[in-house]
């Protein structure tokens, strides 16, 4: 009997840390940066990113090579990125702006300022 209520207790506990750490889990995800790109796999990743004037788009490299990120119009140009290492910059103003690896050319990415 005592045996019983041991093994209930472990399960009730057992599930109220499962919620708990589901809801955090929950909490992290709402939290990520919608203005964040991934360099992986030799592409950018989304593609193709609309954010609002003011916003600052972080890239971050996660392959083993090196990584840059240009723009077309000359506007920006980032150091050579190791893997983890990222770069920043605030759009301002609205427009569509075309982004390349300078090391890699045929990794491209539009990033779209409303």
């Amino acid at each position: 009997m005592q045996n019983n209520a041991i093994r209930r207790a472990f399960f009730v506990l057992l599930g109220s840390t499962t919620l708990i750490a589901a809801s955090a889990g929950l909490s992290v995800a709402r939290a990520e940066t919608p203005s964040a790109v991934v360099i992986k796999n030799f592409m950018f990743s989304p593609m193709a990113l609309t954010v609002k004037a003011g916003s600052t788009v972080t890239w971050k490299n996660l392959d083993g090579e090196p990584h840059t990120v240009v723009n077309a119009a000359g506007m920006f140009r980032s150091a050579a990125l190791d893997q983890n290492d990222s770069f920043q910059f605030k759009f301002d103003k609205p427009g569509v702006y075309k982004v390349f690896c300078g090391i890699h050319p045929n990794m491209k990415e539009t990033i779209t300022v409303q």
